[in-house]
């Protein structure tokens, strides 16, 4: 027995030397890393890794990482993925290995995408996803909420030596000496200017669709950031949220076309590459190209699910041949999972966004959005009520910034380059020089030097020059959140040196509740404006009411307001304002506005002052309107479908205050934007208005003209000040914005980026028989009077067309006027300075074509 023994082990000896030879030599290598964008840092997602000379490899996940388990040692590894160089890197012997590869961009052409025979097989493909849109698209579920985590990160790169050089660089040259490493290995060196971190809890329902996000914590760190307020109310992930299944996407609010959109063979090419399992999905991976590089389209690869063709993951890119002001590259990364009744929502989003050198010598900036969403909870929608604000911030939101705090509340760790970005923001905010350059450039941006609680300004109105006053100089304030949370005072005082007259303008807006924005405005003024001039309709557009207060004032006057003015929110959408108003009215030395008193008396008074004290309700809705805090103001992103409304009537009283005149007055307006697709957007003003008494002609509806060679976009660029007014009448401006359509299919045109607008301004108004024969031509002692005219049954109509982003800023409108167009002759007699009454002749010819211009900053 004990022989047999040994026999069978001698016998068996030289096997189990082999076989424990072949499993040394067979232990299993593992080589894992992380593959990123050498210009960004950022992950490149859904990246080949693949072991050189096999067919071993993988794809690495939505945070760039991958790793690849080995029998036996190979020589390399390569990575790549579409628009990037490949890059190799040797492996060792060690049984774990950690490569990282950082990719360097690549300038490719458009790919041609050519079948040789028969259907291009992706087709099928994408009219399956159409198909079965409905199914997998998020918004077919009655409601849906999840917890989110998003992290925000600006950086100023492609610092040049030349950029280094600049004064402002050299006083932060420690900071960049150390900044290389940031991206590390070969990539760019970057200087970072802000990073925010938020943890929410977004709410989503249909029918009615609503959506709300509750910002439940925040942390900001930024150069020139003093307060997170408004900031902390646009990053989180309700602001960084694309669906795919829509036909067109609104990104830095132009709309890109979706590469699954209904239409999509109108616009990208595509190629069928391959299919892989992602997660336990077996996807198809489509590459597809815009078919015109300079469309707002997208250029990338996406996967599509074989059970279900919904998308699995999409990693979509606009380059900088699109007609994007400063935009070198836009991408977005997504990654979705199905939840129950099929419906499949994004789990993790990352955009990027690249933004240009503006000039030679400058520097470019890097903006990166990522955001992770769990917990689900689908088909519970909670009352409307709840989603009355877009967005709602704890009071707490700000309150810890302790890192373990934060430790506990990220859905995954900072990596070491961003824990770098928190220590260096918080180095560059303490340099001097850094302060000041952030300080005059935020005056720039808000007209406002910032004193602290005190801001001082508009430096746009710092002076001006008119007929009436010659050289105006004028010094304004308000004050700000660091004075008060509760109310803002702001004024101005102004001296004109012709007039030698001194104006101002003293007022104070109480805020009641912010939740529903309640407010209480009182202001007191006296001051000297054109007629027709109103800066309640004209606030939005600063440089038009800048150049309104230069050159030859037909129609000024003088007066002194009080204003009371109470404002609140009701609901979503839905607020009320109360006016009450009192004013009077003083015409300028040389300019006066003669009402007679009794038109059937010959001998009527002539009256050339008055005064006037009016009530005014006014009911505004807008049903998916926006609204941003900005410290004490309340700022509108606009609605994203729904018209606005507003209705006001006003009620003015006789005898209060000793007020000349009774009065009624309803208006309605109507706003509406509408996307157009490939076309681009239209914006459409429809306004009503009737007036129901025998007024002097400045208190009816005196239309909007300029004089100036500033294009606005609310008045009637052709007609003068004062020219027409109405008792009742209806208005409609339409503005078509083209972007790139049809310039961009011109070779020559295509190269500049302009983009057409075409203008259209038309008005249905009249003028009732007593209010015609109330207008004087005469002053009481017969000195001829600035007297204006009406529409005579035809319309006044305006159209233009437009060139803009000239050299990125500039618009030029090139406008024809199509009705009025006679030359006016009037002969009178007036009586002269010396007493005599001498005839005399006015003409006036229209402007039957204008060119103007104007600033604008678009992307």
């Amino acid at each position: 027995m004990k022989v047999n023994s040994l026999a069978t082990l001698k016998f068996n000896l030289p096997v189990l030397i082999l076989f424990l030879a072949f499993n040394i030599n067979a232990q299993e290598i593992v080589i894992q890393g992380k593959v990123t964008d050498a210009n960004s840092g950022d992950p490149i997602p859904f990246s080949n890794v693949t072991i050189k000379g096999t067919t071993v490899g993988t794809n690495t996940d939505f945070d760039g990482k991958y790793k690849i388990k080995l029998l036996k040692p190979a020589d390399s590894i390569v990575a790549s993925y579409i628009g990037y160089k490949s890059k190799r890197k040797k492996l060792s012997k060690a049984l774990v290995q950690t490569i990282d590869f950082q990719l360097q961009e690549e300038v490719q052409n458009l790919q041609e995408v050519v079948i040789e025979s028969g259907e291009n097989p992706a087709f099928e493909i994408l009219r399956r996803v159409v198909k079965n849109k409905d199914k997998n698209d998020n918004r077919q579920l009655s409601a849906y909420e999840y917890d989110s985590y998003s992290k925000t990160e600006v950086d100023i790169d492609k610092i040049s030596d030349k950029f280094r050089q600049k004064k402002l660089m050299k006083k932060v040259a420690m900071v960049l000496d150390s900044i290389d490493r940031i991206v590390g290995e070969d990539g760019k060196a970057i200087l970072p200017l802000f990073i925010t971190e938020a943890v929410s809890r977004i709410y989503y329902r249909d029918n009615p669709s609503l959506k709300t996000e509750e910002v439940k914590n925040t942390k900001i760190s930024g150069v020139g950031v003093e307060d997170g307020s408004l900031i902390t109310q646009v990053v989180g992930s309700s602001f960084q949220e694309y669906n795919f299944y829509l036909n067109w996407l609104t990104i830095l609010n132009k709309n890109f076309v979706s590469p699954i959109a209904d239409g999509w063979r109108l616009y990208y090419k595509y190629d069928l590459l391959d299919s892989l399992y992602i997660g336990g999905d077996f996807c198809y991976r489509i590459d597809f190209f815009p078919r015109s590089k300079a469309e707002l389209a997208f250029e990338g690869s996406m996967w599509i699910t074989k059970e279900g063709y919904a998308l699995r993951q999409i990693d979509a890119t606009v380059g900088r041949e699109a007609n994007v002001n400063f935009i070198e590259r836009l991408k977005i990364q997504q990654e979705l999972k199905q939840y129950e009744n099929g419906a499949w929502l994004p789990i993790k989003n990352r955009v990027l966004v690249d933004v240009s050198e503006v000039t030679k010598g400058s520097a470019g900036m890097l903006a990166k959005f990522y955001t992770s969403n769990r917990n689900f909870v689908l088909n519970k929608p909670k009352p409307t009520s709840f989603y009355e604000k877009r967005v709602q911030v704890a009071e707490e939101a700000q309150v810890n910034d302790d890192d373990k705090f934060w430790d506990s509340l990220r859905f995954e760790p900072l990596s070491a380059t961003e824990k770098n970005v928190y220590k260096m923001i918080d180095t560059l905010k303490n340099i001097p020089v850094v302060k000041t350059y952030t300080e005059v450039f935020k005056a720039l941006v808000d007209g406002y030097y910032d004193l602290g609680q005190i801001e001082v300004g508009s430096y746009l109105r710092t002076f001006a020059w008119n007929s009436i006053e010659g050289l105006r100089m004028q010094v304004g304030f308000k004050t700000n959140r660091h004075y008060s949370k509760k109310v803002t005072y702001s004024g101005f005082l102004a001296y004109g040196f012709k007039d030698a007259k001194p104006k101002f303008s003293l007022g104070a807006q109480y805020i009641l509740n912010r939740k529903k924005w309640t407010t209480l405005t009182l202001k007191y003024s006296d001051d000297m404006v054109r007629l027709g001039v109103d800066e309640d309709i004209l606030g939005s557009n600063p440089l038009f009411l800048t150049a309104a207060r230069w050159g030859n004032f037909k129609r000024g006057y003088y007066f002194h307001e009080a204003l009371g003015s109470f404002q609140k929110e009701f609901f979503k959408g839905f607020s009320q304002k109360v006016n009450l108003r009192y004013h009077t009215f003083d015409p300028a030395t040389g300019y006066n506005f003669g009402h007679i008193q009794d038109p059937s008396d010959p001998g009527s008074k002539i009256i050339e002052r008055y005064q006037f004290a009016e009530v005014a309700v006014e009911s505004r809705y807008a049903r998916d309107e926006t609204f941003l805090q900005n410290g004490n103001e309340r700022i509108s992103v606009g609605p994203k479908k729904w018209p606005i409304i507003t209705f006001r009537y006003t009620h003015g009283f006789k005898n209060v205050f000793g007020s000349d005149y009774e009065y009624n007055k309803l208006r309605l307006n109507i706003d509406k934007r509408f996307k157009l697709g490939p076309i681009g957007v239209g914006n459409l003003t429809v306004t009503g208005e009737k007036i129901f008494n025998t007024l002097p002609y400045p208190l009816l509806a005196v239309h909007l003209g300029n004089e100036s060679p500033i294009y606005s976009p609310f008045t009637y660029n052709l007609m003068n000040f004062g020219e027409f007014i109405s008792d009742q009448y209806v208005t409609v401006r339409y503005r078509q914005f083209l972007e790139g359509f049809l310039v961009n299919r011109l070779p020559l045109l295509k190269k500049l980026d302009w983009r057409l607008v075409g203008t259209t301004n038309l008005i249905f108004g009249d003028l009732s028989e007593s209010n015609r024969n109330s207008i004087s031509l005469y002053t009481q002692n017969r000195r001829r009077s600035s007297s204006t005219g009406y529409f005579t049954g035809k319309p006044y109509l305006e159209v233009g067309w437009g060139v803009e982003n000239i050299f990125r800023f500039f618009r030029v409108d090139f406008v024809h006027r199509l009705t009025y167009l006679d030359t006016k002759t009037i002969t009178y007699q007036e009586v002269n300075d010396q007493g005599v009454e001498v005839t005399k002749t006015d003409s006036y010819v229209p402007r039957k074509f204008g060119i103007l211009f104007t600033v604008q900053f678009k992307l």
